[in-house]
């Protein structure tokens, strides 16, 4: 029999030992926890004919989605988001196991159909076939499982999910007033003046008056001079206490001032729209914030537009003529004593 409970690891294995030809051909693979004996048999049945064409010469040797990914797990186990990615990639196993590299983008399309179909979200989806397509390219590039990216035809759902919320400085200070626990006024007023997300707030070190993060998401080094108005609160980071408890501590101080679905994480988004109002360009905001993708800050573009007039109002200006805008702006001024 091919198929067998791998009782120490939990999951089912198959297992293939045949004679052919008069060779021996032997395969043996873990199959992803949580399958049926039912998703085992399948497999047992497609990979075993797979095989045996192979073995016959019928079918050209093809290298399997499953081989790169399980190369992909076995080079990455030090990225801190290693444990999601296997999750990921257990999720959406059904999909890919026993398929050859040359179907990847037949896969994602299975995925993205059947998923969605389940009321999976769009978001969810993408990252779980993001992992899949670094494993892919990893299986490519560092393995030379194929000779050509077999991602290059992989279409990725699109996803518009971001948040425009932003908190202006009374409303963090009201809320961070509200806060009962001092680490959370802490990390409330950091985050809204230097825009560091919460995680980073328990890995930051300070030097002098530079906040320093070694290891960041996007794994760039990145140091942010500290805001005059939280020099005090620097002698209290990293913040020790665990996320999860800072962040009920900010679900209970957003509830006592009433200030609406307000993310932490908006105070991340808060700090780059006072910093876009106030007429910095999107990339030192995008430097500031860490993005390594231009893209990541374009979703602060609309707070530019009176930066974007200005250039605009500038082509065929001459010199000492005022922009539009700004005229209109100091006629209203004089008009306003006229009008009292």
């Amino acid at each position: 029999m091919s198929i067998s409970w791998d009782k120490p690891n939990k999951c089912w294995r198959y297992q293939f030992d045949r004679r052919i030809q008069g060779s021996r051909h032997r395969a043996s693979r873990l199959l992803p926890r949580g399958w049926t004996q039912a998703q085992a048999d399948a497999f047992d049945r497609q990979e075993s004919a797979r095989l045996y064409a192979i073995a016959t010469g019928v079918q050209r040797q093809d290298p399997l989605i499953d081989d790169a990914v399980s190369l992909y797990l076995a080079d990455k186990r030090h990225l801190k988001s290693y444990k999601a990615t296997a999750d990921h990639l257990n999720q959406i196993a059904p999909f890919y196991a026993g398929k050859a590299m040359s179907t990847l983008a037949d896969v994602a399309k299975e995925v993205i159909r059947d998923e969605g179909a389940r009321g999976v979200s769009p978001a969810t989806i993408r990252n779980r076939l993001a992992c899949l397509k670094a494993a892919c390219r990893w299986g490519w590039k560092a393995h030379a499982l194929t000779e050509a990216d077999p991602t290059a035809r992989m279409q990725l759902p699109a996803v518009r999910n971001e948040r425009h919320v932003y908190v202006k400085r009374e409303g963090m200070l009201k809320t961070a007033r509200a806060a009962t626990r001092h680490d959370v006024r802490i990390a409330i007023r950091v985050a809204f003046y230097t825009g560091m997300r919460l995680g980073e707030l328990q890995r930051v070190r300070v030097h002098g008056n530079v906040l320093e993060l070694e290891d960041t998401k996007n794994g760039d080094r990145r140091a942010i001079p500290a805001h005059p108005r939280i020099h005090t609160c620097l002698r209290y980071l990293p913040l020790t206490a665990p996320k999860i408890t800072l962040q009920r501590g900010w679900q209970r101080a957003r509830e006592a001032t009433n200030i609406g679905d307000v993310h932490f994480h908006d105070l991340r988004h808060s700090a780059a729209s006072e910093m876009a109002n106030a007429g910095v360009d999107l990339y030192t905001v995008g430097t500031v914030l860490g993005h390594r993708d231009p893209r990541s800050t374009q979703r602060y573009s609309h707070l530019t537009a009176a930066k974007l007039s200005d250039a605009i109002g500038a082509i065929g200006k001459r010199v000492g003529q005022k922009l539009p805008h700004k005229a209109a702006a100091k006629g209203k001024k004089k008009a306003a004593p006229r009008a009292a």
